[in-house]
């Protein structure tokens, strides 16, 4: 969650660094604050990730996202509604390619 605990866990080989509760902290805001030091750390928020905030997390610079209860919804799965988890999912996926996108597009302009 803190720097120096990122920073451990990055030394110490992690590919990733998970960051949570990340809304709680700051939401995107925090992201982007860490990235300002840190650039060489992909960061994975977990926490408060949704359809909402997942393009505002990677355009923050966040390398992936952690989605949990947001994307696995209990009674989809309870009623075995496989097409509402796909729906999720393309919805998810679609918002982060967007994202990445216009992020690549603001750098190289």
């Amino acid at each position: 969650m803190t720097p120096t605990e990122i920073m451990t866990a990055w030394r110490e080989g992690s590919d990733f660094v998970k960051v949570f509760p990340c809304a709680q902290v700051g939401g995107p805001a925090y992201i982007e604050a860490l990235k300002g030091p840190l650039p060489q750390v992909p960061l994975v928020p977990t926490g408060g990730v949704n359809l909402e905030t997942a393009a505002a997390f990677i355009s923050a610079g966040a390398s992936a996202l952690g989605v949990g209860g947001e994307l696995v919804k209990k009674d989809a799965v309870h009623a075995r509604r496989a097409d509402i988890l796909e729906d999720l999912t393309r919805r998810f996926v679609r918002i982060v390619s967007e994202a990445r996108q216009t992020a690549e597009r603001a750098l190289t302009t």
